[in-house]
């Protein structure tokens, strides 16, 4: 699967324990995200996330930032994208299930690596239950 992940500053460790996982399972990452720690503009890394996602070269996006809300307001910018914020690997299950969430938004400073590790797994582990959530699904994205 190919997979988009971007961060800004409070998530290069974080994105570093998921590129670890997601290249042991042999998904495709591309890396929009800062390797440092220096103070960086996070929509930057969330727009090309969200690109991504919309122009079909990733299935799936990962997005990191402090609270994980000003990378979820970018990404769900656009149409494609469900963004979804989720701080247990349950809300990433429900997310995946319920409201088709494409984008995994992570808030570096409210979880732990592990927990954000277990979250991307479960998020590329479950999949969209259809039926009267495809409705639902389908009267997100304004025209």
């Amino acid at each position: 699967m190919n997979i988009s992940i971007g961060n800004d500053h409070a998530g290069p460790d974080y994105k570093q324990a998921i590129l670890t996982m997601l290249q042991e399972r042999g998904h495709k990452v591309t890396n929009h995200g800062t390797n440092t720690t220096e103070s960086v503009d996070y929509p930057d890394f969330a727009h090309k996330v969200a690109q991504d996602i919309e122009n079909d070269s990733a299935e799936l996006g990962i997005v990191i930032c402090g609270s994980a809300q000003g990378v979820s307001m970018t990404v769900n910018k656009y149409a494609a994208v469900r963004g979804a914020v989720c701080w247990t690997k349950e809300i990433a299950s429900l997310a995946r299930e319920h409201n088709n969430a494409n984008v995994l938004c992570i808030p570096a400073r409210f979880t732990s690596i592990p927990q954000a590790v277990a979250m991307a797994e479960t998020f590329l582990d479950t999949t969209f239950a259809g039926g009267r959530h495809a409705t639902r699904v389908d009267k997100i994205a304004c025209s």
